[in-house]
């Protein structure tokens, strides 16, 4: 398999010719995925406990989740930039003390007003410490293990689906939803020393030199947004089911089965997000990510069949989950093997294009959820998976009439970046 060397002028990259990253490494940044991820995660259980406390709609409530997902929208590919250009170690810092500050002001918020705000703060730092932690790590990796790695990572953020989100809703049943923010704000905050300690500092002044025909792929608009396009209709589909479940489940008067519907999800969601990633350096992303796309589709048509059934949706949303985030790892890959010159801001723009999709899902599901029921939502954000993969199978080589002559068989030429090679 073609071998990539990573790009001396990465902020924090081992030097060239090197490919190995440490457990202390992957831990910290699956710690911080965690925390992250049950951040994010922890306000739709919370949902129906903002609603009664800040005395609005449930439809009204879903823009805490719009709010987030938009600022994270539109500051991701600029951050992305920066910490491409700049120093990755530094904007991830920096970026964490400013997650740690907007949950301080969401325990605090006195109205829903502020609340909003709050959470639009804590999406612009969320924007720069998610690619950030992928990008740090993924370029570190051997290739042949790059989504191996990615895939341990982001389970960071799925475990957060099944022990962060369910705990931090037990927790808001207990002592507050206002306590479990401040409790998220501390220990975000205490990562930052451990993050500016493990990551090596910028290395500005080293550029590589021409290498005639091999240099790293830029990054521009066209195949940015097609390639993006796949994860924001993955997530529309994905994110529709998930945001929408707690408050569904309790208009059904089944509130009660939410935090073990959570577990079966989330568990479901870790064991398919290393699967995905294993499955990727093994047969290839574009294969992975396209079947993925399409079991997702099946499966979601399958949960809205179960629905609200408790029994039945413990055995539909687990599969779900399972083939639904098996996804993600092998799309990350795609676009690392692509641009690893550009790797921050193409993992940037692919988390903007998430929180697109969850962003619509939170701005269509509230009025379809009141008008048509829970059920025939989930069917109408099956039909986006399919257009996902549809769009996987146009913006890749094959899918454009062939595929290059140094990509093996269902994935994207991993490119090498200029400069002799070490081996």
């Amino acid at each position: 398999m073609p071998q990539t060397t990573p790009n001396p002028r990465e902020s924090g990259d081992l030097p060239s010719g090197t490919g190995d990253i440490t457990a202390g490494q992957i831990a910290l940044a699956w710690v911080t995925q965690f925390l992250v991820g049950t951040d994010l995660f922890v306000v739709s259980p919370l949902l129906p406990e903002l609603a009664r406390g800040f005395h609005v709609s449930f439809s009204q409530i879903g823009l805490t989740v719009t709010g987030f997902s938009l600022a994270y929208v539109v500051a991701a590919p600029l951050l992305g930039r920066v910490a491409d250009r700049t120093d990755r170690r530094l904007v991830l810092v920096a970026a964490l003390v400013l997650f740690s500050a907007a949950n301080i002001g969401t325990a605090l918020a006195p109205d829903f007003a502020t609340l909003i705000v709050m959470r639009v703060i804590a999406g612009v730092a969320g924007a720069a410490t998610g690619p950030t932690v992928y990008a740090l790590t993924s370029l570190r990796a051997r290739p042949e293990h790059r989504g191996q790695v990615l895939a341990i990572v982001g389970s960071g953020l799925l475990t957060a689906l099944w022990v962060g989100a369910p705990l931090g809703a037990l927790l808001g049943t207990h002592v507050g939803w206002r306590q479990v923010f401040v409790i998220l704000a501390c220990c975000t905050a205490v990562l930052t020393v451990p993050h500016l300690r493990s990551w090596g500092p910028v290395d500005t002044t080293a550029r590589p030199a021409p290498d005639h025909g091999h240099a790293p792929r830029a990054a521009t608009l066209g195949p940015i947004l097609l390639a993006v396009a796949v994860t924001m209709c993955w997530a529309l589909a994905v994110y529709a089911l998930y945001t929408f479940l707690a408050v569904a489940c309790d208009l059904r008067g089944h509130g009660g089965a939410v935090p073990l519907l959570l577990v079966a999800y989330g568990v479901g969601a870790v064991i398919g997000g290393l699967t995905g990633g294993r499955a990727a350096d093994r047969l290839g992303p574009r294969h992975v990510v396209t079947a993925t796309l399409l079991g997702t589709a099946v499966l979601e048509v399958l949960v809205a069949v179960a629905f609200p059934a408790t029994p039945a949706l413990i055995a539909t949303l687990a599969p779900f989950a399972l083939v639904a985030y098996a996804m993600f790892p092998a799309q990350q890959r795609q676009l690392v093997d692509r641009f690893p010159a550009d790797a921050t801001t193409m993992l940037s723009w692919n988390n903007s294009a998430l929180f697109i999709g969850l962003s619509l899902a939170g701005f269509l599901g509230g009025p379809v959820l009141h008008s048509y029921g829970y059920p025939t939502l989930l069917i109408a954000a099956s039909v986006s998976a399919v257009i996902a993969a549809l769009l996987n199978h146009l913006g890749s080589p094959a899918g454009r009439g062939g595929r290059p002559s140094n990509a093996t068989p269902g994935e994207f030429p991993i490119v090498r970046p200029s400069g002799p090679d070490p081996t």
